[in-house]
């Protein structure tokens, strides 16, 4: 897999430190995010199917809630990526996270067929990214406001996925 650097601050939103912070500043990011595919669907294969439902508090995501939203995150910063990538300069807009997740009806699905969407999106975006030319890497937009580049979109999916695994270790097992 081909290396891409870390990106700089001032590529990404201020609050997304949060997310290319929990990786390293190896250029491994599309090795991680191929390896990581592995990781978290093991994980989420081993949780007992009452966890799968589980909200930890009151108006919480539950288990599977959490997986669908790391799904249509990753579309979108996909989408993004993509959009910068061909240089298109129209700003994009954010998007509700909560309404995205109440209207995706994700308790009434099988984990496994959640998990297959999962692998086909992130398979997806391993093909896209190993497809860019070098140049468009680091070629940048505005989503949400915010400046973002192409290659800050590897690290913030993954670090987001990194993320919400770190939540469901933390508060709901």
């Amino acid at each position: 897999m081909r290396k891409i650097a870390k990106p700089k601050a001032v590529e990404f939103a201020p609050y997304a430190i949060m997310y290319v912070g929990l990786l390293p500043d190896d250029g491994q990011v599309l090795k991680h995010l191929k390896e990581q595919m592995k990781v978290t669907k093991e994980f989420f294969l081993s949780l007992p199917e009452e966890k799968l439902s589980f909200r930890y508090e009151e108006g919480k995501w539950t288990v599977k809630e959490i997986l669908s939203h790391i799904i249509d995150t990753e579309r979108i910063y996909i989408y993004r990526a993509l959009r910068t990538a061909r240089e298109d300069k129209t700003e994009l807009p954010g998007f509700d996270q909560n309404n995205y997740v109440a209207n995706a009806a994700t308790d009434k699905r099988k984990l496994k067929e959640i998990l297959k969407e999962y692998e086909s999106v992130r398979k997806s975006m391993l093909t896209l990214f190993n497809g860019f030319e070098r140049k468009a890497l680091t070629r940048t937009g505005v989503a949400n406001g915010n400046p973002i580049s192409v290659r800050a979109v590897a690290y913030l999916i993954a670090g987001h996925e990194l993320h919400h695994l770190n939540i469901i270790k933390e508060r709901y097992l």
